[in-house]
């Protein structure tokens, strides 16, 4: 039987969280871990290791995106979505600044939220189909190289694993030991990898990984 997706919630509005905590209840692959309506009670959650946070935006005394860069600070890297009703571009270009996968806004149809929830515990960047012309806008005026760079924050954690050791030279079988993944399953991730960046070759996508993190392990001596 495939694992239930594990999810944690946080909304300063009960209505809100009672409201979202019943939606995904009826959804056989998922289970809420609880929903709740503050940092405290959510640093509490989060020790029960949920696979997603699902954060509300406009909240007191701390927003939702300040709050997720507080949890990252403190070592947090769980993926996040943004639940709000705010359209606004400025929040948009914030939430993705911050390293957010999700940006849904509460007047979704509900089979839309659920859908793109499953969709950012897989590794993708969602955000709501109203919200799509202006993610194209905040990219639209970048650099190819910048665009690049900003692309770095679509990848999943096992695809940042994985580019950090392309970036030190290693090889699909390499990577592939080193990780404990089939050959074949590197070649898929590395195919991800340079969509997600629209790069053209690894080494590209090396290169780009190391100048932007420093890594002095590149090129390999």
């Amino acid at each position: 039987m495939t694992e239930k997706l594990k999810v944690a919630m946080i909304d300063d509005q009960s209505l809100c969280r009672s409201g979202l905590s019943e939606l995904l209840s009826h959804c056989y692959d998922m289970d809420v871990l609880g929903a709740v309506g503050s940092l405290e009670e959510l640093r509490l959650l989060i020790k029960k290791k949920p696979d997603l946070l699902i954060v509300d935006l406009r909240m007191q005394p701390m927003d939702g995106i300040t709050m997720i860069e507080e949890l990252r600070k403190e070592g947090c890297n769980l993926p996040a979505l943004i639940l709000t009703m705010s359209d606004s571009e400025s929040d948009l270009s914030k939430a993705i600044r911050a390293g957010v996968r999700g940006y849904l806004l509460k007047d979704m149809a509900p089979e839309e939220v659920v859908e793109a929830i499953k969709r950012v515990a897989a590794g993708e960047l969602v955000v709501a189909p109203s919200m799509t012309v202006k993610m194209i806008e905040l990219l639209k005026g970048d650099s190819p190289e910048q665009e690049a760079k900003n692309s770095l924050k679509l990848l999943t954690e096992r695809e940042r694993e994985i580019l950090q050791l392309l970036s030190r030279g290693e090889s699909n079988k390499g990577i592939a030991l080193s990780l404990h993944i089939s050959y074949d399953t590197v070649k898929q991730h590395v195919r991800h990898i340079l969509n997600k960046l629209n790069l053209s070759s690894r080494v590209k996508a090396a290169v780009l990984f190391a100048k932007e993190h420093g890594d002095d392990n590149y090129p390999p001596k």
